[in-house]
C-alpha cells in the first residue's frame, strides 16, 4: 500500500509557485520546495514522480495566472492595446513568472514567422483584434502585431530586469504612440 500523501498536489504546486515567485525558476529544487513546505523532500515524491513533473505543473499554473491577466485586459473596448497592457502588467506584478514564460529558452526554435504563435496562446485573438480595430488584411495585421509585440516585450523586459520602470500612464502613452505611427505608415502605403 503506497504511503498516504502528507500534502495535496495543489499545496505542493502553491508552495512551488511561491519559491519561483520569490527566487526564480532555477531556485525550484526538491530541497527548496521541501523547505517551503516545512518538510523533507519525501512527501513531494508521494504525489509527483519527479521535479520535472513539479516544474511542468508550475508552468501550467503560471500560464493560467497569465491567462487571467490577458482575459481581463482584452475584455475592454480596445482589446489590442489591452493585450499589450496586460502583458506588461503581468511582467510588472509577476517578474519571475514573466521570466519563466517569456524570457527562457523555448522548446521549439522560434523565428520572425512563428514567434507570436509560439510564445502566446492569445496570438489568434490578438491578431483578430488588430484586423477588426484597423481594418487591415491578415498580412498587414500580422506585421503590425509583430512590431507592437516586439516593442511591448521590450518594455516588459526593461521592467523585469530592473533597467527601467514606467507608470501605467507612460506605458499606455508609449504603446499608443508607436501603434499610431506604425498604423499610419501602413495606411500611407495603402495596405488596407
Amino acid at each position: 500500500m503506497p504511503p498516504k500523501a502528507k500534502f495535496t498536489k495543489e499545496q505542493i504546486i502553491f508552495a512551488a509557485m511561491d519559491v519561483v515567485r520569490q527566487n526564480g525558476a532555477e531556485a525550484l529544487t526538491a530541497r527548496s520546495l521541501a523547505d517551503a513546505l516545512g518538510s523533507s523532500p519525501r512527501p513531494i515524491f508521494t504525489v509527483f514522480e519527479s521535479m520535472e513533473e513539479v516544474q511542468s505543473e508550475v508552468k501550467t499554473a503560471v500560464k493560467k495566472l497569465y491567462e487571467g491577466y490577458m482575459d481581463k485586459a482584452m475584455a475592454g473596448d480596445k482589446p489590442f492595446k489591452g493585450s499589450g497592457m496586460g502583458y506588461i502588467c503581468f511582467a510588472k506584478n509577476e517578474p519571475e513568472f514573466f521570466r519563466l514564460l517569456f524570457m527562457s529558452k523555448q522548446s521549439a526554435e522560434l523565428n520572425l514567422g512563428n514567434v507570436l504563435n509560439g510564445i502566446d496562446d492569445y496570438s489568434r485573438m490578438i491578431l483578430q483584434s488588430v484586423q477588426k480595430t484597423f481594418g487591415f488584411g491578415l498580412e498587414t495585421s500580422s506585421e503590425i502585431y509583430l512590431h507592437l509585440w516586439i516593442y511591448t516585450h521590450g518594455i516588459a523586459s526593461l521592467i523585469v530586469t530592473g533597467v527601467c520602470n514606467f507608470t501605467d500612464e507612460e506605458i499606455s502613452y508609449m504603446l499608443s504612440q508607436v501603434c499610431g505611427a506604425i498604423v499610419e505608415k501602413f495606411k500611407r502605403e495603402d495596405r488596407v
